[in-house]
């Protein structure tokens, strides 16, 4: 079986309010997509990374991978992203081999995953076809509409906040996001894809550890926790 990575590292992470890409922010002294790639590689199942960054990241991104020894004869292939995540999903798969079985859809902000998940939901996927990671949530979720006017309470119970890796047989995704792009659909992660292409999408109990860079305070958080051993 054959398992292909994509780490999605396109976007300009504007509300970390950093003077640099995200992709290049120091978490205890070590670059956020390098940390990221370091968990990719360590899940056994996974033969390659496909890296999507921005078009004027390449050369950057590719200095500091090349650099890296800890990557040193790791099969990492660079990908420009597009103006979307959905796009930027398109542009790596583009880059996944025929040959591949099953891709991992992975965010480039999310550090901490670890392998032992990763491994779950590729044997997951060659089951169901489509699994994600996910938690249950745990405050009450209110829809609100204008004004601030709450609208509605939906039953906690139903819902989940949905994480990366997502990861689906590669001729399933592949055929949703040529279907997402030909009726001009615009997802938020690959999940809504599929759920638009009609098939079905599990999810797998994730991990609280599997945090997302977003905030400042995020990075702070992401610290203290390689501080205290808390990183899995």
């Amino acid at each position: 079986m054959h398992v292909t990575a994509i780490v999605l590292a396109a976007g300009a992470g504007r509300r970390i309010g950093a003077d640099i890409s995200k992709t290049y922010l120091s978490i205890a002294g070590r670059a956020l997509v390098l940390r990221v790639l370091d968990r990719m590689f360590a899940a056994k199942a996974v033969e390659e990374v496909i890296l999507v960054v921005a078009e004027n990241d390449l050369a950057r991104c590719d200095a500091l991978l090349r650099g890296d020894g800890a990557l040193c004869n790791r099969p990492w292939v660079l990908q420009s992203g597009g103006p979307t995540r959905q796009q930027s999903a398109r542009r790596g798969l583009e880059k996944v081999s025929a040959l591949a079985d099953i891709v991992v859809i992975h965010d480039g902000a999310r550090p901490f995953v670890s392998a032992a998940l990763i491994e779950r939901l590729v044997e997951a996927a060659v089951e169901k076809g489509a699994v994600v990671a996910g938690l249950p949530v745990r405050d009450t979720i209110k829809v609100v509409g204008s004004g601030g006017l709450i609208q509605s309470t939906p039953d906690r119970r139903s819902l989940w906040e949905i994480q990366t890796p997502q990861v689906f047989r590669r001729e399933l995704i592949v055929a949703a996001h040529e279907a997402a792009q030909k009726s001009e659909i615009e997802a938020t992660d690959d999940a809504m894809v599929v759920e638009r292409f009609g098939k079905p999408v599990f999810v797998l109990a994730g991990e609280r550890s599997n945090i997302k860079i977003t905030l400042p305070e995020d990075v702070w958080l992401a610290e203290m926790m390689i501080r205290e051993g808390r990183v899995p």
